[in-house]
């Protein structure tokens, strides 16, 4: 990892700045029949509609219908570029997700070519962190919305490690039961 010159409230300061800005993702996400079947079984979820088109066709749909957490891949993606491309200077393996809610217009299915629109919706500073709050509209070829997702994310600007915070880290994640 390469470390940059920029201070951490010079990055702070981009990132509200940005507060608003939106982008589309330069091309789109084609869910494919296999990824469907591959994820269903990745996630122990054994609906026939995620393997058998018969079963997807008797719920009414005309393909194999996705995991609701399929869109999990979508907004992995979205979010690496968002954080990698646009809000840079965030150190990735320091973010962490806090809550997300996703808004469901209509079933994901195999064969679906998906656009995603992704805005910074607020950041704010305390106790040392930086919070984010992010939206992604997910679109079909029609340009109709399939899913929303806002997701807070958590995380801290810059290289600069605190060992005390990474102990009291590992102490909650490593505490024995």
């Amino acid at each position: 990892m390469t470390r940059s010159v920029e201070s951490t409230e010079d990055r702070a300061t981009r990132a509200r700045r940005l507060v608003g800005f939106s982008y589309r993702m330069p091309d789109y996400y084609e869910v494919g029949r296999e990824k469907v079947r591959e994820f269903a079984a990745a996630v122990q979820n054994d609906h026939p509609a995620h393997y058998e088109e018969e079963a997807a066709h008797a719920l009414g749909h005309p393909t194999l219908l996705a995991p609701p957490t399929f869109i999990s891949v979508i907004g992995a993606i979205a979010q690496k570029y968002l954080l990698e491309q646009i809000i840079t200077g965030f150190d990735l393996s320091q973010i962490l997700q806090t809550d997300q809610k996703l808004i469901f217009h209509r079933p994901l299915l195999a064969g679906d070519r998906l656009t995603v629109d992704v805005s910074l919706e607020s950041f704010r500073q305390t106790a040392g962190t930086d919070i984010f709050v992010t939206k992604n509209l997910v679109t079909d070829e029609a340009g109709e919305p399939v899913v929303t997702s806002l997701t807070t994310l958590v995380g801290r600007a810059g290289n600069d490690q605190d060992p005390d915070r990474i102990r009291r880290i590992k102490d909650v994640m490593m505490r024995e039961v």
